[in-house]
């Protein structure tokens, strides 16, 4: 092999090899995609967060509640007693379907004649549409259990009429239009994507042109540099903001339910989290190239694990908590209820306090050390 591109090949491996944290960011990266694609990419919907009103209380009700157990497609997690209840369940997005038994539900299984009402949240095309198959299975199951054994106990033919019959109801979103569900998330996926990534390269490209070091030297006060450096990138992710709403509301047909002033207040909060990432990979990179690299160790986390794309109740419980680590997850939450359901802060409260210490902490750590790289 010729000298000279030897020579050419060793001298880059040994710049690779000098700038450690680049190689590092390298390194990590596949395996990053890796467990994250084998492990949150699925497509298989379970473990449905499920509410019950069971308003006849006998052996007969519980059997048809272990038939629900016993899939995979729901988890039994919430015993209410009212509408009400289980209405502020879906509405908070803490349950995502509930079972409704009625309270004469042993007597008319009996006579054959029995009905349950199943309640979806549409507001997730995948998972509702999910979940309203499944329970017609589940209850076309249980009804064919109930008249085997009740052909094996009498003796007479299987009747075909079932004795059991499961009505749902699709809330928010009847026909299950994916869109719905997905121009939200856009506007998440938007806001941490320019936030974070033009805040990061836009203070490191000043660092590599040297500029920073001359407005350093000016009467400029720190926090008025901070602040300049990141509010244009609030204006344009406002304005970003509204375009996704104006073409997903008027192009798409995406319902805009809620008070549209929180949609920006809320989005706002969110905001600062991307910003404060941004401004924290600023402060540990060096070049434009490392700041892109930092951000994307933070964004692709962010996609696979924050119900953007799958659900994170199919996810493995690890991936589940730390999925809790991630802001986007709290934001989809808020601008989809907003949106779809049309739902006040009072039901997104756990959702808001959680984005507001995320949007502290994590500007304030990047401000700090912002400053301290200033000095």
């Amino acid at each position: 092999m010729n000298i000279r591109l030897l020579s050419i090949i060793r001298k880059e491996f040994i710049q690779i090899r000098r700038d450690v944290r680049t190689l590092a960011l390298i390194i990590v990266m596949p395996i990053m995609q890796l467990f994250l694609l084998g492990y949150a990419a699925t497509t298989d919907v379970k473990n449905i967060s499920l509410a019950v009103w069971d308003q006849d209380r006998t052996p007969q009700s519980r059997r048809l509640l272990d038939a629900f157990r016993a899939a995979d497609y729901f988890q039994l997690r919430y015993m209410v007693g009212s509408e009400d209840e289980y209405r502020t369940l879906i509405e908070k997005g803490e349950a995502r379907a509930a079972l409704i038994i009625p309270p004469d539900y042993d007597r008319r299984l009996s006579e054959g004649k029995a009905q349950v009402s199943m309640v979806l949240d549409g507001s997730d095309a995948t998972v509702g549409g999910t979940a309203l198959s499944a329970a017609k299975l589940i209850g076309q199951a249980y009804a064919t259990r109930v008249l085997t054994e009740r052909a094996a106990a009498t003796g007479q033919r299987l009747s075909m009429d079932p004795p059991l019959e499961v009505r749902t109801q699709v809330w928010y979103n009847p026909d299950l239009v994916s869109a719905y569900f997905n121009i939200p998330g856009v506007i998440g996926m938007i806001l941490s994507f320019i936030t974070a990534m033009l805040t990061a390269t836009a203070v490191v490209r000043e660092r590599e042109r040297g500029t920073i070091e001359q407005l350093i030297v000016t009467p400029i006060r720190s926090w008025e540099l901070i602040l300049g450096k990141i509010l244009p990138y609030v204006i344009l992710a406002f304005i970003d903001v509204l375009e996704v709403l104006i073409i997903g509301h008027y192009w798409f047909k995406v319902p805009i339910r809620g008070d549209l002033g929180l949609i920006f207040v809320l989005s706002g909060l969110f905001v600062f989290s991307g910003l404060g990432i941004g401004l924290f990979a600023s402060t540990i990179a060096n070049t434009q190239q490392e700041a892109m690299l930092a951000v994307m160790m933070t964004l692709l986390p962010s996609v696979f694990l924050s119900g953007f794309f799958f659900p994170i109740d199919a996810m493995p419980r690890v991936l589940q908590l730390v999925s809790y680590a991630i802001p986007l997850r709290y934001y989809l939450v808020i601008i989809r209820a907003l949106l779809i359901k049309g739902v006040g802060a009072a039901a997104l409260q756990s959702q808001i306090v959680a984005l507001s210490l995320f949007a502290i902490l994590i500007m304030g750590a990047a401000v700090a050390r912002f400053r301290k790289r200033l000095d």
